[in-house]
């Protein structure tokens, strides 16, 4: 608990085996109630790894769903288990959860709604061993989408992100994608629905058994960007209506 607010941890893992324990350790447990780890149809020994480490919620799904379906059974979990705060951390280890307790302070004392850890804030990107390719490719969409969406991120693009519980019940993310475009849609429905994000800087690690997408894929990805981005300003502008910017409320 944070001020009285339950934290939730969930975790969308795939072939997280090698990486999963060094990660479940730094989790500050002191402050984060329950820990959900969803495993997207692992090829390798993921959910035994979890057992053995004690996380108690555990979802395996029997086909892989995609980054974004994996998501989708996180949240749905989180909410189930009556979470105030949902921090979604990568199993990889790409991502420190040291900085769980500066998170969930912000989301707690009601300063942002929604948290993201920026690798782009500092030089903690390249510094991390980002690829030149990607490093390059983040800073021409983010600031694309920045014009386009009419906001001021630092980056869209990275997977550690906090949500409190009001964000995670206003919006319809079954809508959206069950791939890597995900994410991007998510934001895009965040600003829409008219929440504020605050971002924190983060260092961020790229090595072998950290999870990454290759070149074919993030072309893919960046295509689907720009299009989210389009139709969040087509929205915004009043010149069309999509059934991914409703809510629940």
């Amino acid at each position: 608990m944070f001020n009285n607010k339950k934290v939730v941890v969930v975790m969308p893992a795939y072939n997280a085996a090698k990486t999963l324990e060094i990660t479940y350790k730094e989790i500050p447990l002191d402050i984060v109630d329950e820990v959900v780890l969803v495993d997207d149809a692992s090829s390798d020994n993921t959910l035994e790894v979890a057992k053995q480490l004690g996380i108690k919620h555990l979802i395996r799904h029997d086909k892989n769903k995609g980054y974004g379906g994996n998501q989708k059974s996180c949240y749905a979990k989180a909410l189930e288990l009556g979470a105030d705060i949902v921090i979604m951390v990568h199993p990889d280890y790409q991502y420190t959860p040291k900085l769980i307790h500066a998170i969930t302070s912000i989301i707690a004392n009601d300063l942002y709604p929604v948290v993201l850890a920026s690798r782009i804030l500092g030089k903690g990107a390249l510094k991390g061993g980002m690829p030149i390719y990607k490093y390059i490719a983040n800073r021409l969409l983010t600031f694309t989408q920045n014009i386009l969406i009419n906001q001021k991120l630092s980056e869209y693009h990275t997977g550690y992100r906090a949500f409190s519980k009001e964000v995670l019940e206003t919006l319809c993310f079954d809508y959206n994608s069950d791939d890597f475009i995900f994410d991007n849609q998510m934001l895009s429905q965040i600003f829409y629905a008219g929440f504020e994000i605050g971002e924190v800087t983060c260092p961020t690690k790229y090595f072998d058994d950290a999870s990454s997408i290759n070149l074919k894929r993030s072309s893919i990805y960046g295509l689907g960007v720009l299009k989210v981005s389009f139709m969040h300003f087509l929205q915004r502008m009043g010149l069309a209506k999509f059934k991914l910017y409703e809510t629940n409320k």
